[in-house]
């Protein structure tokens, strides 16, 4: 209780859901600076984190489509063994 124990540990940021962590960047207003270019004008930048928000995203949307095509691939072979077990009969 007094400093004991060990601190518990805060949740690291790959089991932060990434929608959320970049929606909250958004909300803040830190998801964007801006920059003036030497032509006077002003360019909105993405922050480093609020990239890094989105690269997660997508590595999270790739793991999901590589198992959804894993399932679709089992599926399709299932099928075809079915066709050919009717066939046969």
């Amino acid at each position: 209780m007094y400093g004991r124990s060990k601190p518990t540990q805060t949740q690291s940021s790959s089991d932060k859901n990434p929608n959320r962590v970049a929606g909250g960047l958004k909300a803040q207003g830190v998801d964007t600076f801006e920059m003036l270019g030497e032509d006077g004008a002003v360019q909105k930048i993405p922050t480093h984190a609020y990239v890094q928000s989105l690269e997660e995203q997508i590595r999270k949307q790739r793991a999901a489509m590589a198992v959804l095509e894993r399932k679709l691939a089992r599926q399709g072979k299932s099928l075809e063994s079915l066709e050919t077990f009717i066939r046969s009969r």
